[in-house]
């Protein structure tokens, strides 16, 4: 099975939802930090969304309240529940994963990545 292989985007307008989930069998039983990225062309990448070993997750303000990051650890994928979606979330979505120990958050480095799904959201 292909690792941390994103799926489950598309296109929806203002206001609508998608979620989005990650085939991650090595990483989600191992891993103490894994999160959610998302880059639009010549821009950074962003994360906006981490989760750690213990389950506790963390946000980026500009989706709090709207994203949700969760692991299923009876399929090993990662998960990103996304609800009134807007414009400026339009971006390619991956999910990443590190496996050194240490702070868990949106803003942490996170070495491995993989294919991600587009999200795209018309006003």
């Amino acid at each position: 099975q292909d690792q941390l292989v994103a799926s489950g985007g598309g296109s929806v307008q203002n206001g609508g939802s998608l979620t989005l989930s990650c085939a991650a069998s090595i990483y989600v039983p191992y891993s103490p930090c894994m999160g959610w990225v998302r880059q639009t062309s010549g821009k950074e990448p962003e994360g906006v969304a981490s989760i750690d070993k213990a389950g506790r997750t963390t946000y980026i303000d500009s989706v709090q309240g709207r994203f949700t990051i969760s692991k299923n650890t009876a399929e090993n994928t990662l998960v990103l529940q996304m609800i009134n979606l807007q414009p400026g979330d339009t971006a390619m979505y991956s999910c990443a994963a590190r496996l050194l120990a240490g702070e868990c958050t949106p803003y942490v480095y996170f070495p491995y990545t993989g294919q991600g799904t587009q999200v795209t959201v018309s006003a």
